[in-house]
């Protein structure tokens, strides 16, 4: 199994309701991603500021291949570059 976790820390200046868009976003990725699991929610702890956690199982490396290359996930890479900074966690269980 391939584990893909990403902490999305949102700019202060970022308005809620995009925040939330961004988070309709990710979570739009659910249907086409091909994970096991896919779960997208905003942080409780707030100590760092906003942030938005993206927490996917794929069964597959293959699997987790031909998500990272789907035009949908490029497209929300780029919504999410115009208003975070992130950090990616991948590895095999």
């Amino acid at each position: 199994m391939q584990r893909h976790i990403v902490l999305f820390r949102v700019r202060d200046d970022v308005a809620s309701p995009e925040l939330f868009a961004a988070i309709d976003t990710l979570r739009a990725l659910e249907p086409v991603a091909g994970a096991e699991l896919w779960r997208v929610e905003l942080s409780t702890d707030a100590r760092k500021g906003r942030v938005i956690v993206e927490d996917a199982t794929f069964t597959t490396d293959a699997a987790f291949s031909r998500f990272l290359a789907l035009p949908e996930h490029r497209a929300a890479g780029e919504v999410m570059a115009r208003i975070s900074d992130w950090w990616v966690g991948d590895y095999t269980e």
